[in-house]
């Protein structure tokens, strides 16, 4: 990013009201708010460039398996395919669940949408405790067509994430990893920790990558404290 920019406010300036009829302190207003929507498009741009400066991560050395749609088992770095970059979620749908978790659920169909995409640009993989099978089968009832769903094959890799509990509960895990030659590693992983959160809201990415609240952010009433999505409604 350019070192030196126009100011927000300056930018601000030049933007018009979609419809006649605004008062003045409406205009007043949302100048000011666009002033510091790009303000913070900026520090994003900042953030994501920190991001890809990061150095070079951990070597992953544990031979982690997984199962894969065909029934192969895979290690770490054969989920890269042709790609040098591979993007992980774990979810929360593990075989003690019934039905998977409607949070993972509400973010996956979201990015359902867009891994066709995706995938022209990095390898992406959605990683489950459940028999691939049985991720498979969720997946055709949500009419999920372009997510690919991999087996952990035992709970190694769940526990060393730091996502699998004693009592067989789990917690969610997004990881990106990267390819230096034939190694694997790290690149980045989700760190919001339950304890980092801030008062009166879950711990979440910034920015957040969940398309349900970042429309509901954009609303009169914005996203509320206590309503959380369901599997059906």
């Amino acid at each position: 990013m350019p070192s030196t920019l126009p100011p927000a406010t300056e930018l601000a300036a030049k933007a018009r009201t979609l419809f006649p009829g605004a008062s003045p302190a409406y205009e007043d207003a949302r100048r000011a708010l666009l002033a510091e929507e790009i303000e913070f498009r900026r520090h994003m741009t900042r953030l994501v460039e920190q991001r890809r400066a990061l150095p070079p991560g951990p070597v992953v050395r544990k031979d982690y398996r997984f199962k894969d749609a065909q029934g192969a088992e895979l290690g770490l770095r054969e989920l890269f395919g042709d790609k040098t970059a591979l993007v992980t979620y774990f979810w929360m749908y593990g075989p003690q669940r019934e039905r998977p978790c409607p949070m993972c659920t509400n973010w996956l169909g979201a990015v359902n949408g867009n891994a066709a995409d995706i995938r022209q640009r990095v390898a992406l993989k959605i990683l489950g405790r459940s028999p691939v099978e049985r991720q498979l089968a969720f997946a055709k009832e949500r009419g999920w067509r372009d997510l690919d769903f991999v087996q952990t094959v035992g709970d190694d890799y769940a526990r060393d994430l730091g996502v699998l509990l004693p009592d067989g509960s789990e917690y969610p895990a997004l990881v990106v990893y990267r390819l230096d030659g034939d190694a694997v590693r790290l690149f980045w992983a989700s760190a919001m920790a339950r304890e980092m959160a801030d008062p009166g809201q879950d711990p979440r990415d910034a920015p957040d990558i969940a398309a349900l609240w970042s429309i509901l952010d954009l609303t009169p009433e914005g996203r509320p404290a206590d309503w959380y999505p369901k599997l059906s409604y």
